[in-house]
Parts: structure tokens; C-alpha cells; sequence
């Protein structure tokens, strides 16, 4: 395969295939660095064709908290109170902007996740 950009989804499969071919290649090889190459070129394809989207801020919230083994009850730190740390991650309550800041300093959750727009939960009046 002659090294070139990738255009077509044709030649995104065959860099695939190649790919594969050179995944055991030897380090700092002709072939290692034909891999490098190949893989930049499918990492500037991928994020051109198939983007991938910021999680919902909540759903990163739990996922961080599933992650590291720890409760809700953990958040109270930089959220507050038992009450605002369930009303935001029942989607009741918005984040602001203080609780992003302090998520973000305190977890180091991304603060690009967390300033995403999200939908809060329906209440009846």
C-alpha cells in the first residue's frame, strides 16, 4: 500500500488491514515507522468522519465515581450538601458554574465535559 491521505472509506479499510498487518512490527524499524504513519493518517480520518461526542456531563460524573470506587456521598466536597449532590445527578438541579470550577479542581473531571449541555429531568407542577 502506497502511503497517502485517506479519503474514502475504501482507503480506510486497506489502511486497516495494513494497520494489522504491522502491529508486531519491531521497534524503530522501516515497518514501526510505517505504522506510525499509517496511524496517524487513520487518527485524522476517524476524527474528521467519526467524531466522537463529549459524554453527558452527569453520566461522566458517575462513570468517574463508578471508576475510582467511590459515592455520591464523595461529591459533597465540591458540591454540597447530600440534598445538592442528589438533585444534580438525579438531573434536578443544573450545574453552575462554581461547581464546575470545583469538580474540575478537586476530581479533575474536564471541564470541556462538564460545561456541555445536558437535559434536567421533568418536573410536574
Amino acid at each position: 500500500m502506497e502511503l497517502r491521505p485517506i479519503r474514502t472509506e475504501s482507503d480506510y479499510r486497506a489502511a486497516l488491514e495494513e494497520i494489522e498487518k504491522l502491529f508486531d512490527a519491531e521497534i524503530n524499524s522501516p515497518e514501526c515507522d510505517r505504522l506510525e504513519i499509517l496511524t496517524t493518517l487513520v487518527e485524522a480520518y476517524e476524527q474528521k468522519h467519526y467524531p466522537i461526542k463529549p459524554p453527558d456531563p452527569i453520566e461522566a460524573i458517575l462513570y468517574y465515581l463508578e471508576s475510582r470506587g467511590l459515592s455520591a456521598r464523595d461529591l459533597e466536597a465540591s458540591i454540597g450538601d447530600r440534598e445538592q449532590v442528589t438533585a444534580i445527578l438525579n438531573r434536578q438541579l443544573a450545574l453552575t458554574l462554581d461547581t464546575i470550577r470545583r469538580l474540575n479542581k478537586d476530581l479533575g473531571i474536564s471541564a470541556e465535559i462538564l460545561i456541555q449541555p445536558y437535559s434536567l429531568a421533568k418536573t410536574s407542577a
